[in-house]
């Protein structure tokens, strides 16, 4: 069921968002530091435990993995606008090595592809 893992996410993110505001305190920052990154792995780690305690039913395990999937594209595409949004505000250096990293990334690709396929023969 759908509704175990909208439970499941909304746990996994009020408990990272409590922890990274809690680091944010310790460290002395006014600011959440690391609480999505945080929840992201609590999900990862709960929704791939091994817990035979909890019989849970093969609809609520898709659920679960449903929002599990879902959660990373959506946080990974949250952090990425803050990022540009940062890199605009933080001058030339800032928006030149984000665009070399991209370019860096792109020629990376093929490169890593060839060597899979160079492996598998």
């Amino acid at each position: 069921m759908v509704v175990y893992g909208v439970a499941l996410l909304s746990f996994c993110m009020l408990a990272g968002v409590f922890l990274g505001r809690l680091l944010g305190y310790l460290l002395g920052i006014d600011a959440n530091v690391g609480g999505i990154g945080i929840a992201m792995l609590l999900l990862i780690f709960i929704a791939n435990k091994k817990n035979t305690a909890i019989k849970i039913d093969a609809s609520s395990k898709s659920g679960i993995n449903f929002w599990n999937a879902m959660y990373i594209p959506i946080v990974v595409a949250m952090a990425a606008k803050q990022n540009v949004l940062a890199a605009i505000s933080g001058g030339w250096m800032a928006l030149t090595a984000g665009v070399l990293v991209v370019f860096l990334s792109f020629i990376a690709v093929p490169i890593l592809h060839k060597l899979s396929k160079s492996k598998e023969h």
